[in-house]
Order: structure tokens, then sequence, then C-alpha cells
């Protein structure tokens, strides 16, 4: 996977193991990876494979496009995937006070103009 910033992928799929409230070494078993692999594909100082990305998204409960978001150029797609991702499995209520927060945001951005 050439042109990927690794430190940003390994940022992400720290944040969605921290999230399930995994250890580096129970997500590397999970995965059939040595401890130390995973904690320098973490750091972004190794690569990794696509089975190896696959396998980590498959047991983090995520899409690879969502690991893969923060570490590509930010195109409307990208960004449009990326809050898919946030408002997915979300409760209608909460999607729609997110609606609200960005309505929110633009308006004040638009004042500042």
């Amino acid at each position: 996977m050439d042109n990927v910033d690794y430190k940003r992928l390994g940022g992400r799929i720290r944040e969605e193991r921290l999230h399930l409230r995994l250890t580096q070494a129970q997500l590397a078993e999970d995965i059939d990876i040595s401890d130390t692999y995973m904690g320098a594909i973490e750091r972004g100082e190794r690569g990794l494979s696509l089975d190896t990305l696959v396998m980590l998204a498959s047991r983090l409960g995520v899409t690879v496009d969502y690991l893969l978001s923060d570490s590509v150029s930010g195109t409307d797609d990208n960004i449009m995937d990326q809050l898919r991702q946030l408002l997915d499995g979300q409760p209608l209520e909460r999607k729609q006070m997110a609606v609200n927060v960005l309505r929110a945001v633009f308006a004040y951005f638009e004042g500042t103009d």
C-alpha cells in the first residue's frame, strides 16, 4: 500500500482498539500477529499487508475504508465516508443532533468570513 500515512493509520487502529478496551497483545493474538508487530503498526513504524489490514478491520468492527480514511488525502468522498462511519449505528436523534451541530458550526464560520 504505497502512499499511505502509516502513522495516521496506526493512530486510527489504536483509537479503535482502545474504544474496544483491548490491549495490543489481545488484538495481536486475535489476528495472529506478534504484539511487537502490533505496536510497530500502531506507531506507524511498519507497514502491513492487505490481509492484516482486513483482519484488523474485521476484529475492530470497522471497515478498511474507515481505517484508511485519515491516511489518504481528504477528498469529498473520503470525508463523506468518514461522516457515514461516524453516524452508522447511531440512533436517529443522535444523527439529528450531529446535523444540528454541523449547521451551527457552518453558521459560525459564515459569520466570521
